[in-house]
């Protein structure tokens, strides 16, 4: 049963940080390969294989990292550890979409919008317009820092150049995704079908 819109909240770790894709292969293969939590520990922490300077950011970047990749299947884990750059980024950004509703709807309004009417950039003042967009559906938008608001849309807008929807994050200059059929095979196959619908969306035209 849908919970009542006025209990709805976003459940979103944009803060946490873009797609760290080199992050997300080595996390990937430790849940390959099924650690426990004393394995796990001794990876990150102890042979510090995320190569992080503190302990508590190789912490929090290993944790933010496997939230995201249990919301996908394991499938999903091999092709991130095992594919090239475009492929293991592709895989991390859906990831990020399967853990951040708020980034597949800034997706496929703003987005995709901007490629319907022939936008040649994004602005970031449309990541500000969408959260107080959002904010009547979950009024605890309203309450956020501007800070974190801001930090989230330089999170958001640093993903899409890694994954190739922004030339860069300095001209923001929109280009068509490029998805990959390995992808789209992976989506279709485990009926993830909005983010498939909604990265589709956002090819050329």
């Amino acid at each position: 049963m849908p919970l009542p819109s006025e209990a709805f909240h976003y459940n979103s770790d944009l803060i946490g940080g873009s797609l760290m894709v080199r992050e997300s292969r080595i996390v990937a293969e430790l849940l390959l390969d099924r650690v426990d939590d004393a394995a796990w520990k001794t990876a990150i922490l102890d042979e510090n294989r995320l190569q992080k300077a503190r302990p508590a950011t190789a912490r929090r970047m290993a944790q933010a990292i496997r939230k995201r990749l249990e919301r996908l299947p394991e499938p999903f884990w091999q092709v991130l550890y095992e594919g090239d750059d475009q492929l293991a980024t592709q895989v991390a950004f859906c990831a990020a979409l399967a853990r951040n509703l708020l980034l597949v709807e800034f997706l496929e309004t703003v987005v995709v919008d901007a490629f319907v009417t022939r936008a040649e950039r994004l602005e970031p003042y449309q990541w500000d317009d969408f959260l107080a967009d959002r904010a009547f559906r979950d009024p605890s938008i309203a309450g956020w820092s501007a800070s974190s608001k801001r930090k989230m849309g330089q999170v958001v807008f640093r993903m899409l150049c890694e994954v190739g929807l922004m030339d860069d994050n300095r001209k923001r200059i929109l280009c068509p995704l490029m998805l990959r059929p390995e992808v789209a095979g992976l989506l279709e196959r485990h009926r993830l079908i909005r983010l498939l619908d909604c990265l589709s969306a956002l090819g050329p035209r």
